[in-house]
């Protein structure tokens, strides 16, 4: 029998999937990516296709382990993390999806959030599911789908149409899929649909009837890392073997806990597609009075659940392929920093990307994105430099909501995710903030938190501390802007937010 020598994830996203590969130091042994199709179908409406999600996860799988002439029965557990609220309901029977995935990002449950509303506001159902009504959330998304897809509700109510977000319909298809598949999600994502209770770690029935939701749709819900694993990989399956599938963690949640915050007052940024800031606040809920969502941050086993704070911002690098996809600024992301460069400082502009409206901390859908504060002066460096800043703000807007929530001063931010190693960026990030900006060694922290949970699961990691050890500093960003500036530029950054709102009649 093969040792045990690595633990694996599939890391679905919104914009491709990758299976990593890890050892027991927490380092990448071989990693696999491939990207999926965007599908637009009206104005803010965004979706993927499910089943080629499902291909390209089983062709990441084989490329990694091909690419690292790693055999299957050398992996002690696969961990499953994915985009978050991403939306899919299926036949359980043939396993085809009744319409494609409904993304995040997409706003097309606008009205059904306001029709909601009308009884007891926005807040309606935050004292119990600790999340605004707002389109990111998947149970409007079910409901959509429900209201929208012929014969889907009476499937659902015989129990044949069931809902999934991306961890749940992966995790179904790697342990069998119509063959006995686990039908399952975990605590973090569960607290992401709008439907479960924070105090329970159950679906709540009061909301689901109002909803209209059939409770039998939705998937158990099960602790991030499981010793009593959510089922087995198949021969047939793209592993070709029995291998534990026991970890299972929304993408910002395990990027928590890759950065190892595991103590109280500990916070991590991501800078993906959208930007989230987590902040650990232990094994009781806090109510956020300032426009962040209150979600579970991940449960190990027998252990009491974790909570966090967070602060979603819709668009930070999504900003930055826009200006490559359909402005062709550039020929590649990573073009931008030098573009930048070229300039000074922002010239006086400001790009506020409210493209979907605005998330944490102002939740209004009803905002759209803007360029003020343009000169004749301003050329492509000035934009470039202002669509980076952007991220920077949205940031510190979201901390400083973490900050009177909270009452704990952050004393340092760790980040991860692709945009951290924009230079420009991450120095602007630190000024604004005026705190250090830390950037790990392992910066693909969202697979590697999903590999924990699946490692700590069956034994690999015995316990918090072995994961501790594996966190090593790779660059640290300090402070280097005086408070006039800092205040004066951030100052022009609300101004510049406000000009967003109402734009949507």
């Amino acid at each position: 029998m093969a040792t045990k020598k690595y633990v694996a994830a599939v890391d679905q996203g919104t914009t491709s999937t990758r299976f990593m590969i890890f050892n027991h130091s927490g380092d990448v042994v071989s990693v696999h990516q491939l990207e999926h199709q965007q599908i637009y179908p009206k104005p803010g409406w965004v979706e993927h296709d499910p089943m080629e999600i499902w291909e390209r996860t089983q062709d990441v799988i084989k490329g990694a382990l091909e690419k690292g002439g790693i055999s299957p029965e050398e992996i002690a557990a696969i961990g499953v993390t994915n985009q978050r609220e991403t939306t899919i309901v299926w036949n359980k029977r043939t396993g085809k999806p009744y319409y494609n995935a409904i993304v995040w990002q997409d706003t097309r449950t606008k009205e059904i959030c306001d029709e909601l509303a009308k009884d007891g506001g926005q807040d309606r159902f935050r004292k119990k599911v600790g999340l605004p009504l707002a389109t990111y959330f998947s149970g409007p998304k079910i409901k959509w789908i429900l209201d929208n897809v012929p014969g889907v509700r009476e499937d659902a109510e015989k129990g044949e149409a069931v809902f999934g977000n991306i961890d749940t319909w992966v995790i179904w298809w790697l342990t069998g899929g119509p063959n006995g598949g686990a039908h399952i999600t975990d605590v973090s994502n569960a607290s992401r649909t709008m439907l479960m209770n924070l105090e329970t770690l159950d679906w709540d029935d009061e909301i689901l009837h109002i909803l209209g939701i059939p409770k039998q749709m939705l998937p158990k819900i099960r602790p991030s890392s499981d010793p009593e694993v959510y089922g087995f990989t198949r021969e047939s399956g793209p592993l070709g073997t029995a291998i534990p599938v026991a970890g299972d963690l929304g993408d910002q949640q395990a990027a928590l806990v890759g950065q190892t915050c595991f103590n109280v007052g500990e916070a991590k940024n991501t800078y993906g597609t959208g930007c989230f800031m987590l902040l650990n606040t232990g094994t009781k809920p806090v109510q956020s009075k300032s426009g962040l969502l209150t979600t579970l941050a991940y449960k190990f086993g027998k252990e009491p659940a974790v909570y966090a704070l967070e602060g979603s911002i819709a668009i930070t690098g999504a900003l930055v392929q826009w200006l490559r996809d359909n402005l062709k600024f550039f020929e590649k992301s990573s073009d931008i920093e030098a573009i930048a460069r070229t300039v000074e400082d922002n010239g006086g502009i400001y790009f506020v990307p409210a493209f979907s409206g605005l998330f944490a901390p102002y939740w209004r859908s009803d905002a759209r994105g803007v360029i003020v504060g343009l000169t004749r002066y301003i050329n492509k460096g000035h934009i470039c430099r202002a669509a980076l800043e952007a991220t920077a703000y949205q940031t510190k807007d979201v901390l400083e909501a973490m900050n009177k929530d909270s009452g704990v001063k952050l004393e340092a931010l760790k980040v991860d995710g692709g945009m951290v190693f924009n230079e420009l960026l991450m120095q602007f990030q630190s000024d604004i903030l005026n705190v250090p900006v830390i950037r790990p060694k392992v910066a693909e922290t969202t697979a590697l938190g999903a590999s924990y949970a699946a490692g700590l699961a069956v034994g690999f990691w015995s316990n918090l501390d072995d994961l501790r050890k594996n966190w090593i500093v790779d660059k640290t960003w300090t402070p280097k802007m005086d408070e006039e500036t800092r205040q004066k530029l951030y100052k022009g950054w609300l101004k510049a937010v406000e000009r967003t709102f109402n734009w949507v009649e």
